[in-house]
């Protein structure tokens, strides 16, 4: 296979943007993502396009056409790509083996979600519900935020960890996202007031949960043989994953394992010829805090049951062991679900190019992602380096 280069990134603002459409957002991404990566409308072989629910919230079914035509990369091939929160982190990985394979030269792949204008009680959370199974889970009133709290107890009592590890995990995640400029939350929360926010699913509370968000992400992939023509500073994705679990969450031999994360790892870490320990940055896909804790441990970085101990610690801070999030992840980011693998990858580009200013991460040479599907049952990880 060929390698696979990045030479161009755009990164809306993430929040509640009432004043701008999906396809605004699409367009204001990719528009930058292009500009940064010095090419032309005229180059583009496919555009991948991920949303999760531009149909759902949108009433978009065309979205991945309508950006090719809306930004002039007529008559670029054009795709949607759908996998829950999972959908960036999958039209990455579509473009890379476009690409990898020799079918495609230059790609662009971008991610957006526009969900803050739905006012009516649930309809988010009901609408991204549909990821679960049907006849086991949805239809008996199960979401995501419910099964987080499973998780939770279960690795709690499991661990004897104790709720103030896991919710550490949100403080420094605010901390961080206090320099991202395009983080929805850019503010400092204490411990002491994450504890005694609200409970939403038992034992999380308010500050465990991300929120919902309005924003796109956007990448430009190229052969990393040509990469030099368009770029000075390329990064290449050097390993990827992905894997799937079972659907039904009780049917898993152990909830508090994510059997498709570390598989999917492996396969990232194997194509790279990488381990845990070579590791500078993880973007983890922290929806609710204990996602990071586990996520940190079934990618290899902690053993089982000392992820929320490590963070804890301060171990996965900027200038920890593993920095993990310094982006501020899906907790202080934001979450607009098809964009979120994308952002990830790019919080990465800007990290090994060493343009994070406040929260860079000193010598970031590699870095790795958990862009994370349904609930654990479809998992992409993307393993990226200096070229």
């Amino acid at each position: 296979m060929r390698e696979v280069a990045i030479i161009g990134v755009g990164h809306t603002k993430f929040g509640r943007l009432n004043d701008k459409s999906l396809l605004d957002l699409l367009c204001e991404a990719s528009l930058e993502a292009i500009e940064d990566s010095n090419t032309s409308n005229t180059d583009f072989d496919s555009v991948y396009v991920a949303s999760m629910l531009a149909e759902t919230l949108n009433h978009m079914t065309g979205v991945a056409s309508a950006l090719v035509d809306r930004i002039g990369l007529l008559p670029a091939a054009a795709d949607h790509i759908k996998n829950g929160p999972a959908s960036g982190g999958s039209a990455i990985k579509n473009a890379f083996y476009a690409i990898a394979s020799g079918a495609c030269e230059l790609v662009l792949v971008s991610g957006a979600e526009k969900m803050t204008h739905i006012t009516l009680p649930g309809g988010v959370t009901s609408a991204v519900a549909t990821m679960t199974h049907h006849n086991a889970e949805r239809i008996h009133g199960a979401s995501l935020p419910s099964f987080a709290g499973l998780l939770t107890r279960s690795y709690m009592e499991k661990y004897n960890v104790p709720k103030e590890w896991i919710t550490s995990i949100a403080v420094k995640n605010h901390r961080n996202g206090l320099n991202n400029p395009y983080a929805h939350f850019q503010k400092e929360i204490t411990l002491k007031k994450a504890m005694e926010s609200p409970i939403i699913a038992d034992p999380l509370q308010l500050y465990d949960i991300c929120p919902i968000s309005d924003g796109a992400a956007a990448i430009v992939m190229c052969d990393a043989n040509i990469a030099k023509k368009y770029c000075d500073s390329p990064i290449l994705i050097t390993g990827v994953g992905q894997a799937t679990d079972t659907h039904i969450i009780y049917e898993r031999e152990d909830l508090t394992v994510l059997n498709a994360l570390r598989i999917c790892s492996k396969q990232a870490y194997d194509m790279a010829k990488k381990t845990p320990n070579d590791i500078d940055v993880f973007e983890a896909h922290d929806a609710f805090t204990i996602l990071e804790a586990i996520q940190s441990e079934d990618i290899g970085f902690f053993k089982k049951g000392e992820g929320a101990k490590a963070a804890h610690e301060g171990l996965t801070e900027i200038g920890g062991k593993i920095p993990i999030n310094p982006s501020g992840g899906l907790k202080a980011r934001g979450h607009p679900l098809g964009a979120t693998g994308v952002a990830q990858v790019i919080e990465l580009v800007w990290q090994l190019r060493g343009e994070a200013g406040k929260r860079q991460v000193a010598d970031a040479d590699t870095g790795i992602t958990c862009n994370f599907g349904g609930f654990g049952n479809n998992i992409v990880s993307i393993l990226v380096e200096r070229m």
